[in-house]
Order: C-alpha cells, then sequence, then structure tokens
C-alpha cells in the first residue's frame, strides 16, 4: 500500500490539538433508567429543572462548536477567542459531560472520519487503480525515491548493529511492491516478511520486482493493518511508511500496541510518514489523513511505547509535505 502522500502544496487546514484530560475525583457518571446520562458531583443531586438547564446549554455548546469555522470571520479577534475555547475549554467540557473515550479527543478520529468502514473501503478502492510501480508507489514522485531511500537507510543505521537490534527478521507494513525493503530493509536484515492489503501489489514484488530477494522473503501477509495481529517476539524491525495515514487513531494505536509485543529484544518499531505543519488534513480520496508530528507523538505514547528519536527527511522539494521518521519501541 506504499505510495507517496501528501504532495500537495500549501499550507494545511487548522485541526484541534489533541488534549488529554483526567475526570474530577469528585465527579461520576451515571445513566438514568431512560438512559439519559447524568452528571453527579459528589453525593449531591440535581434537580430536573437544573438539569434541563444544562442539557440546554450544553446541546448550545455543542451547535455552536459545529457551526465556528464556518460563520465567525478567521481574521477576528472573536474567532481566534472562540477557537482557543474549543481547543482548551470546550474538549474537557464533553468528556466531563459525556465520558468521552479519551482516545475520542484526538482530532483526526472525531471531527474527520465518519464511519470508519467508509473510511477504509475508499482507501483500498482507490489503491485498485494505482500501478504496480515505483511511479504508483511514489505518487509521480519517482525523482525523490533514491532520497527517500537514503534518508531511511541512514535512520535505520542509528538502531541496528551490535548491541542494538538485531539483523534477524523485519515486517515491512503497507510494503506496496517492496520498494523499501528491496532499497532498506534486505540488504540489512536476513529474512523478511512482507505485509499489504492489496494482492496485486504482493505478486508483482514476489515475482517481479524483489528479484533474488524474494528467495528471502519468510511470508507475505495479505491483510489491512487495523485487522492484523503480528506473530509475538519475532522481528528486530518492524517498518511502517506512508501507511500510519491510512488508520484512524485508534486503529494506529492499537495496532502499535500489538507490534511492540512482537518485537524481539532490543527491537524498534519505525514510522515514516507525512506530517501536517498544524492540526491535520483529510484527503477524503483516497482516506489518508495527515498529522502533525505531536499528534502522531501523542498516539505513539499513549500506546505505551518510548520514543527513541525524531528524524526530518531532507532533500525533498519544498512544495511536498513534511516528511519525518520516527523510532520507538
Amino acid at each position: 500500500m506504499e505510495r507517496k502522500r501528501g504532495a500537495s502544496s500549501g499550507t494545511e487546514e487548522e485541526g484541534t490539538t489533541p488534549l488529554l484530560r483526567q475526570s474530577h475525583p469528585s465527579l461520576s457518571h451515571s445513566t438514568t433508567p431512560g438512559g439519559d446520562d447524568l452528571i453527579r458531583c459528589g453525593s449531591s443531586k440535581h434537580s430536573a429543572e437544573k438539569r434541563t438547564l444544562n442539557r440546554g446549554t450544553h446541546q448550545a455548546f455543542r451547535d455552536r462548536w459545529a457551526k465556528t469555522d464556518n460563520e465567525m470571520c478567521k481574521h477576528s479577534m472573536s474567532f481566534h477567542l472562540h477557537n482557543t475555547l474549543r481547543k482548551e475549554f470546550f474538549a474537557s467540557y464533553l468528556y466531563l459531560l459525556e465520558q468521552i473515550p479519551l482516545v475520542k479527543l484526538y482530532a483526526v478520529t472525531c471531527e474527520y472520519i465518519k464511519g470508519e468502514k467508509q473510511f477504509y473501503y475508499r482507501s483500498q478502492n482507490f489503491y485498485k487503480d494505482v500501478p504496480a510501480s515505483e511511479e504508483g508507489m511514489m505518487g509521480d514522485f519517482v525523482e525523490i525515491s533514491e532520497i527517500d531511500l537514503e534518508g531511511s537507510r541512514q535512520f535505520l543505521k542509528k538502531f541496528v548493529g551490535p548491541g542494538k537490534a538485531g539483523t534477524k527478521r523485519a515486517l515491512d507494513c503497507g510494503c506496496g511492491i517492496g520498494r523499501v525493503s528491496k532499497g532498506v530493509l534486505f540488504p540489512v536484515f536476513e529474512s523478511m516478511e512482507m505485509l499489504d492489503m492489496m494482492e496485486e501489489f504482493i505478486l508483482h514484488a514476489h515475482e517481479v520486482y524483489l528479484g533474488d530477494y524474494a528467495d528471502r522473503v519468510e511470508a507475505y501477509y495479505l491483510y489491512n493493518l487495523q485487522e492484523f495481529t503480528p506473530p509475538t517476539k519475532r522481528y528486530d524491525v518492524i517498518w511502517l511508511q506512508w501507511v500510519a495515514c491510512h488508520l484512524t487513531d485508534k486503529d494506529l494505536m492499537e495496532f502499535l500496541k500489538r507490534a511492540k509485543q512482537s518485537l524481539r529484544p532490543n527491537g524498534v518499531i519505525f514510522i515514516k510518514d507525512n506530517m501536517a505543519r498544524q492540526g491535520c488534513k483529510l484527503d477524503p480520496i483516497d482516506s489518508s489523513i495527515i498529522r502533525h508530528l505531536d499528534i502522531m507523538k501523542n498516539i505513539i505514547q499513549t500506546a505505551g511505547l518510548t520514543i527513541l528519536d525524531v528524524e526530518k527527511q531532507e532533500g525533498f522539494p519544498e512544495a511536498i509535505v513534511p516528511v519525518w521518521m520516527i523510532a520507538m519501541r
């Protein structure tokens, strides 16, 4: 599924910075027999009249929240004040009132993705028309392929070798036709396992593109990453390039938890992906989402992983969305 994503110029749309908020210990959540959610403060009881008032206020906030960007001038002081309230106060307010799970406070899942089945269907449908070639994998930016591969080789080198991650086996997630496996991973690891959701890409990798390297592939997995559970304690390196952008926050976080369990001693997980200059941006055509680096870090840390290093890919044209590499375990 590897393909050069987000190669458009311009500034990304402003998104909401993720917030992690703990509910106050004196607040508890309960449900009435009729199914209405209530917030109880300590042991005190609210009258029905006050509950109705609170719910009316709550709904007014929700309505205003949804309309802010479209109805207010983005250059006005009132917009900037209200936008701050959206980012800081209101996300916390929603959490206390509705007990929204923390992962849903990420901008990506709750504001951009409307229906996970449609989100993933659009992505798979898009790749049916992508040719099984380097040009297809790079989205017509094939001229920067070698720059990309060299950046990856140098970043990988920091974490593999004596006293670091071993070189027995690596897993290439979203491998496409095997461009990264062939150019970065096969020269380092004794054997490879490769995963992609597109059968055409995997067949082309095995029968044509990898050449003699195909003999060192132990397994091909025809899976969507959100449904894949890697074998435990098997890999020295797991590489995800231009594939995390096709997962919702929740599914990316859950996969990283599973991937962590599949690492051998000193093993490392790598994510290389487009990162928004601010907030996040959805491409509705192929269902890819570009997150700000801080949002990506938050997801990684929430999954229980430690970030070892972060490095920007250099040498790409300025018009291309920034690409960052993150190493974690």
